[in-house]
């Protein structure tokens, strides 16, 4: 199964960090966060891999010809930010025809992907892809979802002040074929894949939830954490 891993941002959040080099490099412990997820969807046998590119484009490059996954890594550059909605739908043909997994590499996560890949092949008939989610102590900046007693999204509430609840979207997916091959194409320029196109599908996604560490690290206090906790 093919991956496309999101890496072009900016990184604001996180200056001055990211003044001088892009977010999907920013090490944690002493490694960068692209290679963390490299390896990550390389032992769960997601490869090839997709990474586009924008901020600060040439050290991924220089960092990706020197790695040791560079023969599994396509980098797809962006000379201005077309919004994970919009990388997403310019890079379809990637995946070949097959489903495939999409992932924000600005995430720290420790689950196995593979366990999200077989939750994916059991999901109910009726679900266009598969969310990883977690608990957080900061609903009101996260994505935050309601299921049923399946774990179906039923409510989807994006970055609200009071969510009913505190079980976040991760921002990691499995892509089914018929989402890939004939949901998105019909879509008119989506910009933001959290805003514009998961409310569409809800009561068509189908859950796991983690219990495994999962954070973002988009904040000078998450990324100190980070460096703890990983």
């Amino acid at each position: 199964m093919r991956a496309i891993l999101l890496g072009a941002g900016f990184g604001t959040r996180l200056r001055p960090l990211t003044d001088s080099i892009p977010k999907c490099l920013v090490p944690i412990r002493g490694k960068p966060l692209l290679e963390i997820w490299l390896d990550k969807l390389i032992s769960a046998n997601l490869r090839p891999i997709l990474v586009n590119t924008h901020y600060r484009s040439e050290q991924v490059n220089a960092y990706v010809a020197r790695c040791p996954h560079r023969s599994f890594v396509t980098l797809s550059h962006e000379p201005e930010l077309l919004g994970t909605a919009g990388t997403l739908i310019a890079n379809l043909g990637f995946f070949a025809g097959q489903d495939g997994l999409l992932a924000h590499s600005d995430n720290l996560c420790r689950m196995n992907l593979a366990d999200l890949v077989a939750a994916h092949m059991q999901r109910p008939p009726e679900c266009l892809l598969t969310m990883l989610t977690f608990r957080t102590e900061n609903p009101s900046a996260c994505g935050i979802v309601e299921l049923d007693t399946r774990g179906v999204v039923i409510g989807y509430y994006e970055k609200v002040a009071a969510p009913p609840g505190n079980l976040a979207n991760g921002a990691v997916y499995i892509l089914s074929t018929e989402l890939i091959t004939r949901f998105l194409v019909s879509l008119r320029e989506p910009r933001d894949f959290s805003a514009d196109v998961l409310p569409l599908l809800v009561g068509r996604i189908y859950t796991l939830t983690t219990n495994d560490l999962f954070m973002d690290v988009g904040t000078p206090d998450a990324y100190a954490r980070a460096n703890i906790e990983w």
